[in-house]
């Protein structure tokens, strides 16, 4: 197990993560600062636990936004795959009366 510092809003934290993952960890922690300074710039030093539980709460919030949107992404995707299916299976459907119409002309025109 590895151990990272990391600083959020001024403070340094020890965290454990597995190995391999401390640029992870690194990365992740660099966006909670971004977060709690921009909360703490809106609010104000309101205490070290009630802007890390507010900055929770905002990603909470954008990992739920982002949730919805796969999932209407993934409706519209579904919905483009069956008009794709329902499209091929026209298309199919034509090609094979244009065929029966050739073999039809074919016939009209043989002696």
């Amino acid at each position: 197990m590895a151990l990272v510092n990391v600083t959020v809003n001024n403070r340094l934290y020890e965290v454990g993560c597995d190995d391999g993952e401390e640029e992870q960890v690194r990365r992740l922690s660099g966006v909670l600062d971004k977060r709690v300074r921009e909360l703490a710039a809106l609010v104000g030093q309101v205490g070290e636990a009630r802007l890390m539980l507010m900055t929770a709460l905002t990603l909470a919030d954008d990992l739920e936004q982002a949730q919805r949107d796969v999932a209407e992404m993934r409706q519209a995707v579904s919905a483009m795959q069956t008009e794709q299916k329902t499209a091929t299976d026209g298309a199919d459907a034509l090609v094979g009366l244009a065929k029966r119409l050739e073999d039809i002309a074919a016939r009209l025109e043989s002696p």
